[in-house]
């Protein structure tokens, strides 16, 4: 199945971000042919060239940002180290190490400016828990942490495990439906490594929790606490060019309008868009 494209239009938001923000959390896809796609992939997307994701950036002032190697090209980096060589003075990495990666091919993503691997448990097939353990063996000896994709309250305690080793980062506010999310075990275990500081989470994406665009009302009451446990362990993401989802396709305008909504304090912007980012993906 093939998604809808992103929205081009660059609806003006009510601000620019402040100087030196960070979008945690994009993706780049290429013209088809440009780069292979994985024979085993969830979806197909539609095209998302690096020119459509630099005028995003120019449009609402983002700085810096942190691309996310995409599940649809398994296991070729080739196009995630070319957009990180090309573009090392503003643009950091996760990949997605697998427990048979090469210590070598980690060793190079380091070196490119990956700090981080995603663990996918959302789509069925993803790593076992023997597999996760593998993927950290290999880690953190570069520091890296995992970015944990998958539903909360479905994996209540796989974060716990994760941080008991390495930093946890968790994607898309849990992903999970927020009426079940927001008294579930997995979140209340998020709420807790977030106090202690070992963990992280990325307030992104909340088209995926809900289609009540473009407040998302349902989603508040996750990220409010989330920011009442620790704001000092949030960072903020596009989730550009918003892919897998069936609809309706988010305008970016709106969700940076919505960082305001959500951050209305501007010392807890400046920490979630600027301050936590730093330390997250460029503490060397």
């Amino acid at each position: 199945m093939t998604y809808l494209p992103f929205d081009a239009a660059l609806k003006p938001a009510r601000q620019r971000l402040p100087a030196g923000a960070c979008d945690c959390h994009f993706h780049i896809f290429e013209s088809p042919g440009q780069y292979p796609l994985a024979a085993g992939r969830a979806y197909t997307p539609t095209p998302a060239p690096r020119a459509s994701y630099q005028a995003l950036r120019a449009a609402y002032g983002i700085d810096r940002a942190v691309l996310v190697h995409p599940s649809v090209y398994g296991a070729d980096h080739a196009s995630y180290e070319a957009l990180l060589a090309e573009h090392a003075a503003w643009l950091r990495g996760v990949a997605v190490a697998y427990a048979h990666t090469p210590d070598e091919d980690i060793a190079r993503w380091h070196r490119l400016g990956t700090r981080g691997t995603r663990v996918n448990v959302l789509f069925q097939g993803g790593p076992t828990q023997a597999d996760i353990d593998s993927i950290i063996d290999k880690i953190s000896p570069h520091g890296w942490h995992v970015q944990l994709f998958g539903d909360l309250s479905r994996v209540p305690d796989l974060a716990p495990r994760i941080a008991g080793r390495v930093p946890v980062v968790v994607d898309h506010i849990g992903h999970g439906q927020p009426g079940q999310l927001i008294g579930s075990a997995g979140f209340a275990n998020l709420l807790a490594l977030l106090r202690e500081g070992r963990a992280w989470v990325k307030l992104s994406a909340p088209y995926r929790s809900s289609a009540d665009a473009p407040a998302y009302p349902e989603v508040r009451p996750l990220v409010d606490a989330i920011l009442d446990a620790n704001p000092a362990q949030a960072v903020w993401g596009t989730d550009w060019p918003h892919p897998h989802i069936p609809g309706p396709m988010p305008n970016d305008g709106d969700l940076v309008d919505l960082v305001y909504d959500w951050l209305p304090d501007a010392s807890i912007r400046q920490a979630v868009l600027v301050d936590n980012p730093a330390r997250l993906y460029w503490r060397d």
